[in-house]
């Protein structure tokens, strides 16, 4: 039997960001947030139900360097 939608969502998203915190990958929480939750319900309505595949897929495409992260990046370098 499978979960309720919002629980699935809800299940992917904490698995992503648990793994993406841990890892030190999240800069903005608000940005994190938004994100994970636009890619996983992007997903769930192409018919992806399956709560690691959701979860390991945005964690994949969060991790896609952007302007700013590669910026955030080289700025964190200078620090030290």
């Amino acid at each position: 039997m499978s979960e309720p939608i919002p629980w699935l969502i809800e299940n992917a998203i904490q698995i992503a960001w648990h793994y993406l915190e841990s890892t030190g990958q999240i800069i903005d929480s608000a940005e994190a947030s938004r994100f994970l939750l636009k890619t996983v319900d992007e997903m769930v309505l192409k018919g992806e139900h399956r709560k690691l595949m959701l979860a390991n897929r945005a964690i994949d495409a969060y991790r896609v360097p952007t302007p700013r992260s590669v910026a955030f990046s080289v700025w964190r370098s200078m620090e030290h």
